[in-house]
């Protein structure tokens, strides 16, 4: 087991908990992105086989998640995470100037790491998104509602692992409450702006889970659809669930991430 390095790092919501795992000499930066609720711990197996692909791998606890401070899930501006996320990719890459950066985003982390890439495309050599919000989301019916109901994510949706489940209900740094008004409006505000920003010129893969019922792969379709460029890639699993990194598949799912990001960056 690689052990993760930790640290606070300077952002312009305050400070956020940064995890780092390297075998040394390594040739790329990957910049993970985590997705709601949960917390950039979660990805060490993921951590683990990029490092052995050669990666540094960067990943933050967004602001009210994980480690990092901040009242649990809230935020207003998503674009404030992404400034967050630019200001991470700032001091891994003042860290190693030489190193190329692959921005991974899962779920929502996906959406910020659109909207990071609309805004940074020249920071970027390549962007992997994994079952990310983006076009629409069934969870921003709940803004219709006069009180928000109190309906944490079912962990069945995960994987067809199940104890990724069970490990997900136990996490204590998971938040397994209600979603919270703000941040909704917030992602709403988000998939316009995204919506309506600029196309990727970077190159970019799409993962997603043929039986993802937390993001459905057709509602993410119809944002890609606005932002997908010129050299776009895409993989929808059969069977596949919402967490496809914690899937029965998942050697197969990093295998085709690795093989991207090798012909990217001619690793």
């Amino acid at each position: 087991m690689i052990e993760p390095t930790e640290r606070e790092v300077t952002v312009p919501s305050g400070t956020l908990a940064v995890r780092t795992w390297s075998a040394g000499n390594p040739r790329w930066i990957a910049l993970l992105s985590h997705g709601y609720g949960e917390h950039s711990g979660r990805y060490q197996w993921v951590a683990e086989q990029l490092v052995g692909a050669q990666a540094l791998v960067c990943a933050p606890d967004h602001v009210g998640h994980g480690k990092s401070p901040g009242e649990r899930v809230l935020f207003s501006d998503a674009d404030t995470v992404v400034e967050d996320l630019e200001a991470v990719r700032r001091t891994i890459s003042a860290e190693h100037p030489d190193l190329p950066v692959v921005l991974i985003g899962h779920s929502l982390g996906g959406m910020f790491a659109v909207r990071h890439a609309q805004k940074h495309q020249d920071s970027l050599s390549a962007v992997v998104l994994s079952a990310p919000v983006l076009g629409t989301w069934h969870v921003l019916d709940l803004l219709e509602a006069e009180e928000i109901p109190d309906t944490p994510i079912d962990p069945s949706t995960l994987s067809r692992d199940p104890q990724v489940g069970r490990d997900y209900v136990d996490d204590p740094l998971v938040w397994h409450g209600a979603f919270k008004r703000p941040t909704l409006a917030a992602i709403d505000r988000c998939l316009t702006a995204i919506n309506e920003g600029v196309t990727l010129r970077v190159p970019t893969l799409w993962v997603h889970g043929e039986d993802d019922e937390l993001v459905p792969e057709a509602d993410t379709r119809t944002g890609i659809d606005r932002v997908r460029g010129f050299e776009f890639h895409e993989h929808v699993y059969p069977g596949g669930r919402h967490e496809l990194f914690n899937e029965t598949n998942r050697a197969e799912v990093l295998g085709d991430v690795l093989t991207f990001v090798g012909r990217e960056l001619n690793t």
